[in-house]
């Protein structure tokens, strides 16, 4: 079983930065995509941003391009979303979600991916 547990979520002026971050436990997931996604009041939810199992391969939703980046440290189980220049439209829960199905690929996962475990999730809150 796989265990996601978000944090670092929070309330922030537009214009300023969050960092989250994800801890998996339960099983090792190095070989497996990651990513981020958002559900915002009354809308779907939608992939912020994955990264293949290497770290070699990122997909950005056009939203973020050029003020989000998302990592991932395998040693310990994490992956991260930084978040700059962060805007009001960018408010939403926050969801880590991992691939089960998705081993060792080439290509981070893009539009429309939904993963298989997600944690908890994380609000993030933007002001104008």
């Amino acid at each position: 079983q796989v265990q996601l547990v978000e944090s670092g979520g929070g309330l922030v002026q537009a214009g300023g930065s969050l960092r989250l971050s994800c801890a998996a436990s339960g099983r090792t997931l190095v070989n497996y995509a990651m990513g981020w996604l958002r559900q915002a009041p009354g809308k779907e939810r939608e992939v912020v941003a994955a990264i293949n199992w290497s770290g070699g391969s990122l997909y950005y939703a056009d939203s973020v391009k050029g003020r989000f980046t998302i990592s991932r440290d395998n040693a310990k189980s994490t992956v991260y979303l930084q978040m700059n220049s962060l805007k009001p439209e960018d408010t939403a829960v926050y969801y880590c979600a991992v691939d089960l199905r998705l081993t060792k690929i080439r290509a981070a996962p893009g539009r429309g991916w939904t993963g298989d475990y997600w944690g908890q999730g994380t609000q993030v809150t933007v002001s104008s």
